[in-house]
């Protein structure tokens, strides 16, 4: 990284943070949610090594402030997971802040590394590597990417998150721009200067009226890095595949799946027959272009031998369903039969259409009990209830909520020999 690069994040720490938050709320996002990884990485089976006694090994290269670090460690050290997490970022005042706040929390599973994502030896190899934001800034992202992959222990999995093209829309001719007026002032002033234009922009301004690109309102280190940053590109869909595919990867998910199936932007019946045949990269290609509020790309990457198991399945009795940021039992009682929840995909409000067992089975679906000891409890309340029809069901739901990024699966504990599970 480029003294100047390294100096940007030493000047202005990214995202801000303030460790005294971590006493209000555990900020959760993606990609590297646990429940996450766990569903489109590990297929459910999530765990140590095969003799299920080694720990879960994990990297954030990049780690910044800590965000992504300190909601997998949080939830790690909830779950009862043995966990050996590792920080790397180049600058120094990010991690003393990510320290901070690990040490608010009391968490002990973290151990703080300063480096380079290019230059990780001695660390290791990782179960689950998580890189947030970095890859983009990088001057050869390939040889970033490849270089995360040669710490990737067999199994496993890398959680990504890059630029989108279309929904920074904006952003880079104002970035040339303030080159042009900014150029040689220290950081200082160039942010005055920058946030200056800002007010004076004309209402046709692209970034004025793109409603998705908003770090530059939240403060100093959101603005610089969105607009005086030294270097970023964004990626279209089928550049990241090709990023990913050129260095030996597979992609398993984007996140939110919803908003990359090109169905939920196309109403026309006869429109939307064109989509028959079209491949998985093909269909969230067409998704981003339509869609317009792609901001950034969230994906799972594994090797392409592995691609087959990676993600979770709804058919297996022994899975348990997990409910992400939902209260179950809260839209259980005030779903009436027939109707469809209201939901908000990418500034695209949708209505999510329920299957007509939604209510019985969001009120059962608690993080423990598994899709099996579901079906037995609903055949207790619709007597006759055959396991096709209730897995007929079951599926439904799942489809419209996991397509939300709502609703995961990881295996039952127990359920299989040999690999470790919480």
């Amino acid at each position: 990284m480029p003294d100047r690069l390294r100096a940007q994040y030493e000047a202005y720490p990214y995202p801000a943070r303030d460790p005294r938050d971590e006493a209000k709320r555990l900020l959760t996002g993606s990609p590297g949610h646990l429940d996450e990884v766990n569903h489109y990485v590990f297929g459910g089976r999530l765990g140590g090594s095969p003799g299920g006694t080694a720990p879960f090994r994990v990297l954030f290269a990049g780690g910044g402030t800590g965000d992504g670090t300190i909601m997998l460690a949080q939830q790690a050290a909830d779950a009862g997971l043995a966990a050996e997490i590792t920080y790397l970022d180049l600058s120094d005042a990010s991690r003393s802040i990510a320290e901070r706040r690990a040490e608010a929390r009391g968490l002990t599973n973290i151990r703080f590394r300063s480096g380079s994502l290019l230059d990780w030896a001695g660390l290791g190899s990782f179960d689950y590597i998580d890189c947030c934001g970095v890859l983009h800034h990088l001057e050869d992202p390939a040889a970033g990417l490849r270089s995360l992959l040669s710490a990737l222990a067999p199994g496993g999995g890398i959680g990504l998150m890059v630029y989108g093209t279309f929904g920074r829309t904006g952003v880079y001719p104002l970035q040339d721009a303030l080159r042009t007026l900014a150029d040689g002032l220290p950081d200082a002033e160039r942010v005055d200067l920058a946030k200056r234009l800002l007010k004076t922009l004309p209402p046709t301004n692209w970034l004025k009226r793109n409603p998705f690109i908003g770090d530059h309102q939240e403060s100093d280190a959101g603005l610089y890095d969105l607009l005086l940053h030294s270097r970023d590109r964004a990626y279209t869909v089928p550049e990241l595949a090709d990023l990913a595919s050129g260095c030996g990867l597979a992609i398993t998910a984007f996140i939110e799946p919803a908003r990359y199936d090109p169905a939920r932007y196309i109403a026309d019946p006869r429109v939307r027959r064109r989509l028959d045949g079209l491949g998985a990269v093909a269909r969230a290609a067409l998704a981003e272009q339509l869609s317009g509020s792609m901001a950034k790309h969230v994906c799972y990457l594994v090797r392409p031998e592995d691609a087959a198991d990676a993600v979770a399945t709804p058919d297996d009795l022994d899975m348990v369903p997990v409910l992400r940021d939902l209260d179950g039992a809260a839209i259980a009682r005030g779903l009436k039969p027939g109707a469809g929840l209201r939901a908000d995909l990418g500034g695209m409000p949708v209505n999510l259409p329920m299957p007509r067992l939604a209510g019985p089975l969001l009120a059962r679906i608690d993080g423990r009990t598994s899709v099996g000891k579901l079906y037995e409890a609903l055949g207790k309340v619709e007597p006759g209830l055959t396991i096709p029809a209730f897995l007929a069901q079951f599926n439904d739901l799942y489809t419209v909520l996991n397509g939300m990024n709502k609703l995961l699966l990881r295996r039952q504990h127990g359920a299989a020999q040999g690999v470790q599970y919480y």
